[in-house]
């Protein structure tokens, strides 16, 4: 297990952490989520013994990383694809980490081939794309099959193959009673494979909830019915509903009701209908409404970009 309690890291007049405490359990994939500049990759320094905390403490199963005796053992890490002697083989970097640590050199030819880089594995580093950096770190963190992994933007550079390879990974490992931590930006992968969210702006803690919980706080199931009866069904909902909107002539949005039970409604007051579907909710969705106030940097469309685009619609 991952637990930061009270965790605070000071650069100079920075605070990038501030009071962070939260917990990363086996048996799940934690997604750890927040803007840029929120303190994510901060904490996972801290957590790896990369970054000593002003204050508080980041342990792993109880104990501080450099408390670890055989650290690639317990824990796995994965924080930047591009901290790698450009100069080895993919294969030596995993058989120096391996050597160093006392593992065996046949893990390294077992992760070599769970990663996919049987074949570049001979190969300098300075020759690797991106996603094949990536694989090779996510190599390494698993040259010591640890049981707690930590993962800081682990599908940057991979393509769908890949982020659908590492998807199917991650869950693999949260089943067989691990503790995975995944720092992402791609809210549509987390709400795949996450089972929780911590969600942190500006250095502290904003949400730490299942990801079902951080749905529901949206505001409940939106269904959307097409229905030439529009106004007689709305009549209908709108003391049954949370809210109810009016979307077209004959379309209606309505929040607070199953689309079973809208159907039963339907029925009820012969309203004919042709279409009922509810509308599912998104983790992005959520993510932006909840960090709105941490962003410290917003872009903004330019007048000329609007111009044009408007000028094009024409």
């Amino acid at each position: 297990m991952i637990s930061v309690q009270s965790l605070t890291k000071q650069h100079g007049s920075i605070t990038a952490v501030d009071d962070l405490s939260f917990d990363a359990r086996p048996g799940a994939v934690t997604g750890f989520l927040g803007p840029n500049g929120a303190g994510k990759s901060t904490t996972m320094r801290v957590v790896m013994g990369l970054d000593r905390p002003t204050s508080g403490t980041a342990l792993v199963d109880g104990r501080a990383y450099d408390g670890l005796t055989a650290p690639l053992r317990e824990v796995g890490a994965l924080l930047d694809a591009g901290a790698m002697h450009p100069g080895r083989t993919g294969r030596s970097h995993l058989r120096i980490a391996a050597r160093s640590n006392g593992i065996p050199t046949t893990r390294v030819e077992e992760v070599i081939e769970q990663v996919g880089l049987d074949g570049a594995s001979r190969r300098r580093i300075r020759t690797y794309s991106l996603g094949m950096r990536q694989r090779l770190g996510i190599a390494a963190a698993l040259v010591g099959d640890p049981g707690v992994l930590l993962f800081d933007e682990p599908v940057n550079g991979l393509d769908l193959d890949g982020v659908r390879w590492i998807r199917s990974l991650f869950r693999g490992f949260a089943d067989e009673g691990r503790t995975v931590l995944v720092s992402s930006h791609l809210m549509s992968e987390m709400q795949l494979i996450a089972d929780r969210v911590v969600i942190i702006g500006k250095g502290r803690l904003i949400a730490d909830s299942t990801v079902d919980e951080v749905l529901t706080g949206l505001g409940g199931q939106r269904v959307r019915v097409r229905t030439p009866d529009a106004d007689l069904l709305a009549g209908a909902l709108r003391p049954l509903v949370a809210s109810l909107e009016r979307t077209g002539p004959d379309e209606l949005e309505v929040d607070g009701l199953p689309a079973a039970e809208i159907g039963v409604v339907a029925h009820r007051v012969g309203a004919v209908l042709h279409r009922l579907a509810e509308v599912e909710q998104s983790l992005e969705q959520a993510y932006l409404g909840l960090t709105e106030d941490s962003v410290e940097h917003h872009g903004h469309a330019s007048d000329r970009v609007g111009a044009a685009a408007e000028g094009g619609a024409r």
